[in-house]
Formats: structure tokens, C-alpha cells, sequence
């Protein structure tokens, strides 16, 4: 049971690292900008994931 629950978390995880490397590639953002934001999800997948949702750059509109 434990396995079954940590495999859906850590696909869970891996959708939204997905999602957020999507976002970052399609932002306004500077090519090293991007380049970082995309290394830290890749090295630290839940925390990089965190720290760029609450910190990351933000569409103005």
C-alpha cells in the first residue's frame, strides 16, 4: 500500500514539474532565467517546484 501511495505522489510531482517547465519555457522571461528556473525544478523536483510557484515570475496582465 505504502508504494502505491508514494508512486502517485511521485507522479503527481512529475506532472507538475511538467507543467512548470511548460510555463517557464513560455515565458517572457530571459533565456538564463528560464535555464535556472528549470535547473532548480530538474535537481530539487518539489522543492524547486514550491519555490517557483511562490517565487517565480508572474504574467502581468
Amino acid at each position: 500500500m505504502e508504494f502505491q501511495i508514494t508512486g502517485v505522489l511521485g507522479f503527481l510531482i512529475f506532472i507538475a514539474d511538467i507543467w512548470a517547465i511548460l510555463n517557464i519555457v513560455q515565458s517572457r522571461e530571459t533565456s538564463a532565467t528560464k535555464l535556472l528556473w528549470i535547473v532548480l525544478i530538474l535537481f530539487l523536483p518539489l522543492l524547486g517546484l514550491l519555490i517557483w510557484w511562490f517565487a517565480g515570475p508572474r504574467e502581468r496582465g
